[in-house]
């Protein structure tokens, strides 16, 4: 098989199927995994015959610990090599931390933590001996800011995104292996709907802050095939992470503590 093979995860909806679909329009198969299957073999059949590559379709929950290797090993039983890898998949948790569940707070951490840094670990080495790899770490406009009152981990997790991927960056150079995290503010997808915030959000923040899954996509790869370690889309955001590292700390610690009640429920 001659072409590349990108493994997607959180691919059933959002920024993760428009990536497949970027993906796939740059000539990937595709590995698509989630937990909606009836989603992911849609997105499939939809890459098959709008882009004539080939797709697998991998059901799995990331907050199962054993989900990674089990993946990993349906791929290599397709006779495939992980090529690319998107990790995307990734939810939010409202709510203030001693309040939540530590159950929930832990299938967090192992989905949008432990997996995407295991997958990573799994799949670097074959990059590196095949001389070509590319890794997309989703992370969020919130890693690169300081951190506000509820979702508590969300801002944490992206912030380890943004910082294993620049670590990366420097490792793998001369590899031919490409790693990069996208750092996307409001996006329109169902990540809002699914934590129960979007009426919220979108009465908080104007329309101009918003951006559509599609071009969050397009500038995440073409930066990963650039191979810019950091990747954030849209001049409003490039804009909000600029003041963010310009201002004291203690004075946009104190922002985000006065904007958080705007946009996420406590």
């Amino acid at each position: 098989m001659d072409r590349k093979l990108a493994l997607v995860t959180g691919a059933s909806a959002g920024i993760g199927a428009a990536l497949a679909r970027t993906l796939a329009a740059r000539g990937y198969d595709l590995a698509l995994t989630a937990r909606r299957s009836e989603r992911l073999e849609a997105l499939a059949e939809e890459a098959r015959l709008r882009f004539g590559v080939e797709a697998l379709v991998l059901p799995e929950d990331l907050s199962d610990p054993a989900a990674p290797a089990r993946l990993l090993a349906a791929v290599e039983a397709a006779g495939r090599d992980v090529d690319a890898l998107v990790n995307n998949a990734g939810y939010g948790l409202p709510g203030v931390y001693a309040e939540t569940g530590w159950q929930e707070q832990s299938d967090f951490l192992q989905v949008l933590l432990h997996a995407p840094t295991e997958l990573t670990h799994r799949v670097l080495p074959g990059m590196a001996e095949r001389r070509f790899g590319r890794i997309l770490n989703v992370a969020s406009l919130a890693g690169l800011l300081p951190g506000a009152r509820g979702h508590t981990l969300y801002a944490a997790t992206k912030a380890y995104l943004v910082r294993f991927s620049q670590s990366l960056h420097l490792e793998t150079r001369g590899l031919g292996v490409h790693v990069s995290a996208l750092c996307p503010g409001f996006t329109w997808s169902e990540f809002h709907d699914v934590n129960g915030t979007r009426d919220l959000t979108r009465r908080s923040t104007p329309d101009w802050l918003w951006m559509g899954a599609d071009e969050v996509s397009e500038a995440g790869v073409e930066a990963l095939e650039a191979n810019r370690p950091v990747c954030v889309p849209g001049a409003p955001n490039k804009m909000i992470a600029a003041l963010g590292r310009l201002i004291p700390e203690q004075w946009a610690l104190a922002l985000m503590d006065s904007q958080s009640a705007r946009f996420r429920r406590p």
